[in-house]
C-alpha cells in the first residue's frame, strides 16, 4: 500500500493516481479534510483512504502512520511531499538570512523527512522492501538566489535522500528523489504563485508526468528524477 503524505490536488493526487493503476490501495494524508470527497471521488476504481494530519508535526505523523497502518495494513510505500502554499517559514534573501532564519528553513524542509524515515524504515529493514519517495527542489541542485533560505535546506534534503539511497541500496528498501524545478499544474502553489507578480517568470510542470517518473523511480529502484521548467537554470 502507499500511504501519500501531504497530499493536493496537484502532485500528491497525481501520484495516487498512478499507484493506484497498478493495484495499490492508498492512504491520502492532508493538514484539512476539506478536499477529501472530491479526493476519493476522482480516485474512482482505487481503494482511497483519508486522514487529517499535520505531517511536518511529529506526534502527528507517528499517530497518522500508526492509524494507516491499522486500517490497511504495512506501508510498502511513502511519497513525502507536504508543501505549505503560504510560503511556510518564509523566503529571506541569503545575504539577510542569519542562523535562525536558516535553522527554520531546515526545521520546515528536512526535519520532518527524516521524522518520516525514523517512523517507517525500521519496520521496512526488517522486512527488507519498501520505497521512500520524496519532492525536493530544483535549489538543492543549482544555485537559485531569488529562492534565498530556502535553498540550503533543500540542498540538505537532496543529499539526506541521495545518501540515505545509496546506504540502503543492499537491504531491498529504497530512497528516491524527485528534483522539482517549476510550478506543478493543479497544485496550490501554482494557483497562490499564480495570483500574484513576483518579478520572475517559472515554469509549468504537468503532475502526472512526475507521477509516471515516480512510478519509474519506484519500479526500477534509480536515485533521483529532475524537472526543470526554469528559464534561468
Amino acid at each position: 500500500m502507499l500511504a501519500v503524505l501531504g497530499v493536493g490536488p496537484g502532485l500528491g493526487l497525481s501520484v495516487a493516481h498512478r499507484f493506484g493503476r497498478e493495484g495499490f490501495t492508498t492512504a491520502l494524508v492532508s493538514r484539512s479534510d476539506a478536499r477529501h470527497a472530491d479526493y476519493r471521488t476522482s480516485l474512482s476504481g482505487v481503494h482511497a483512504l483519508t486522514y487529517t494530519a499535520d505531517v511536518t508535526d511529529e506526534s502527528r505523523l507517528r499517530d497518522v502512520l500508526v492509524r494507516i497502518t491499522a486500517d490497511a495494513g504495512e506501508i510498502d510505500t511513502v511519497y513525502f511531499g507536504p508543501a505549505d502554499a503560504t510560503g511556510g517559514p518564509g523566503l529571506t534573501p541569503l545575504t539577510e538570512a542569519g542562523a535562525g532564519t536558516l535553522r527554520a528553513s531546515f526545521d520546515a524542509v528536512v526535519a520532518p523527512a527524516a521524522r518520516l524515515v525514523e517512523a517507517v524504515l525500521p519496520g521496512m529493514l526488517a522486512r527488507g522492501s519498501g520505497s521512500l519517495l520524496f519532492a525536493g527542489g530544483l535549489s538543492g541542485k543549482y544555485p537559485m538566489p531569488m529562492l534565498g533560505s530556502l535553498a540550503p535546506a533543500s540542498a540538505a534534503l537532496r543529499m539526506y535522500v541521495l545518501t540515505l539511497h545509496a546506504a540502503l541500496r543492499e537491504t531491498g528498501v529504497h530512497a528516491g528523489l524527485l528534483t522539482i524545478g517549476g510550478l506543478i499544474e493543479r497544485g496550490d502553489i501554482h494557483r497562490a504563485f499564480t495570483a500574484q507578480d513576483h518579478g520572475f517568470d517559472v515554469g509549468t510542470l504537468d503532475p502526472d508526468d512526475i507521477a509516471g517518473k515516480a512510478w519509474e523511480l519506484y519500479t526500477a529502484r534509480e536515485a533521483e528524477a529532475e524537472f526543470n521548467a526554469m528559464a534561468t537554470v
